[in-house]
């Protein structure tokens, strides 16, 4: 079989370099990349680099190999475009149809998916005039990732880093895998809950769950390839940040709430997808609580955690929001999912049954999802992605 072909742009920041790790794992991963920098990016990258990586010529000229047409075939054979990074100015080019080079020819004549992966100092993302090429670019189709936040040049901080080439990688394999131009989550806000929550018993104890929150970054990894703005709200993972979202982070059952409600006020859709404690100590003990010689340990009393689920089910926060929760259950699975998204009173419901060594931690899982229709979809023993991309499919039939 053909590989599958990507054409790699590179545009002139000083994130350049960070292009030759997602270049690696494309072609490692069995993909056919062909490298097109642009003028400025070959201050930052040589030519002599792109070319020994991919194994294909690297031009940034539309003159070179006139007769082969490379302004237009590049794009009209492509699977996929990325451009990463992708600076202010090329987005700009890109936006307004510009073509005065081989990448901006390339994207004019694309007729596949295309990701662009910006990269620039906050000021110039924050700008209005790149705020609204963004917006076009996005109603066009275009897969426009959301930058990092972090280490820019110099000693300035903030959001305009470019993603991890990893993650940046996995936008670009859901996209090919999908194959879909015009993504369907485009211009629509999604919050996403994962992880589990920890209730402090004392400075160095608290109460949790085996939560990994690896279905809530399915669910946001797949959710970004699909076009949309995401908010991951995480609680306590340590998994690396997907490309695209922009993270909360938090540790407790409040503190979660309060960060939902705050981000589901704009929102299309709400995914509980985190493993919330139903219950947290009465008390936290300012000191580490010391076991004492012929005494058994006090009680530890349980207070009632809010139920975040029941209350953005039960008090949508716009109209045609769309909520789906998450049910792990150990035994009678499918009839305390069905009471459990009754009482909710949310749209959709994914349950799962877990264990010491079901789903926990996994790179797969298994589930059904209940719909309050009255629906139901099995999902099979799979990648925890083709559960998110069912998910989806469920919910994007439902928004207006």
């Amino acid at each position: 079989m053909d590989k599958p072909r990507v054409v790699l742009g590179v545009s002139g920041g000083i994130a350049a370099y960070k292009a030759c790790e997602l270049l690696r794992r494309l072609t490692e991963s069995g993909h056919d990349v062909r490298v097109v920098p642009t003028a400025a990016s070959l201050n930052f990258v040589g030519g002599a680099t792109w070319s020994a990586l991919s194994g294909n010529p690297v031009s940034t000229e539309v003159w070179d190999a006139v007769h082969q047409v490379p302004h237009v075939r590049i794009g009209q054979s492509a699977d996929l475009v990325v451009v990463a990074p992708a600076t202010a100015d090329l987005l700009a080019k890109a936006a307004h149809g510009l073509a005065d080079d081989l990448l901006t020819n390339t994207l004019l004549t694309a007729r596949c998916p295309v990701v662009f992966a910006p990269a620039m100092h906050t000021e110039m993302w924050e700008h209005p005039a790149t705020r609204e090429n963004v917006v076009t670019l996005r109603r066009r189709g275009a897969v426009v990732i959301e930058p990092a936040v972090g280490r820019l040049t110099g000693v300035d901080t903030g959001k305009g880093r470019l993603p991890d080439p990893g993650e940046i990688f996995e936008v670009c394999r859901r996209v090919l895998a999908r194959g879909v131009r015009e993504p369907d989550l485009a211009g629509r806000h999604v919050v996403i809950s994962a992880g589990g929550t920890r209730e402090p018993l004392d400075p160095v104890r608290y109460l949790g769950n085996r939560s990994s929150g690896k279905q809530g970054y399915a669910l946001a990894r797949t959710a970004v390839a699909r076009g949309a703005r995401v908010t991951l709200i995480e609680a306590n993972t340590g998994l690396p940040d997907p490309a695209g979202a922009d993270i909360v982070r938090i540790g407790t059952a409040v503190q979660l709430r309060e960060a939902v409600l705050k981000a589901a006020a704009d929102a299309d859709v709400v995914v509980m997808a985190a493993a919330v404690a139903d219950f947290r100590p009465s008390v936290y003990a300012e000191g580490k609580i010391k076991k004492k010689d012929g005494q058994e340990p006090a009680a530890v009393e349980l207070v009632r955690n809010p139920d975040i689920l029941a209350e953005i089910s039960a008090e949508r926060a716009r109209p045609g929001q769309v909520v789906v929760g998450f049910a792990a259950e150990t035994d009678n699975v499918l009839a305390n999912a069905r009471e459990k998204l009754q009482r909710k009173g949310c749209d959709l419901l994914v349950v799962n049954e877990v264990g010491e060594r079901k789903t926990f931690g996994s790179e797969a899982n298994e589930a059904v999802v209940l719909a309050a229709d009255g629906g139901e979809t099995p999902v099979p023993y799979g990648p925890k992605e083709a559960l998110a991309d069912t998910v989806w499919d469920l919910v994007t039939s439902r928004l207006g």
